[in-house]
């Protein structure tokens, strides 16, 4: 099975929050390739969830919730992030503004 690059997929997520009218940037740019995803997801401005793309035991890549369990805790959703991106520098983050930025993520997720 051909995996899809890191950055295409990216991409990809950053059009479909866009079509969708909301809002993603990139706040970190990973390796292009084969780098792991982080999506720092918000509702017009309120935070929600950090969910990490990893590749899961059963040969597929899963999401998973990760950070601090309270979204709304900025300082170690900060933490969370700078210690991830000092452990893989490879890491991209990925900031959405949109509505039910999870379900998106999850649609996005089914694509690929």
């Amino acid at each position: 099975m051909t995996r899809l690059k890191s950055r295409f997929l990216v991409d990809l997520l950053l059009r479909r929050t866009e079509a969708a009218g909301g809002f993603a940037t990139v706040l970190a740019k990973g390796d292009d390739t084969s780098g792991i995803i982080l999506v720092q997801c918000s509702d017009r401005g309120e935070p929600g969830p950090l969910l990490e793309r990893r590749f899961g035991p059963g040969g597929h890549y899963i999401w998973e919730a990760v950070g601090a369990n309270d979204a709304k805790d900025g300082e170690s959703r900060k933490n969370y992030q700078e210690r991830r991106r000092k452990a893989d520098p490879d890491l991209w983050i990925v900031e959405l503004d949109i509505a039910d930025a999870p379900r998106l993520v999850a649609e996005w997720a089914a694509l690929t």
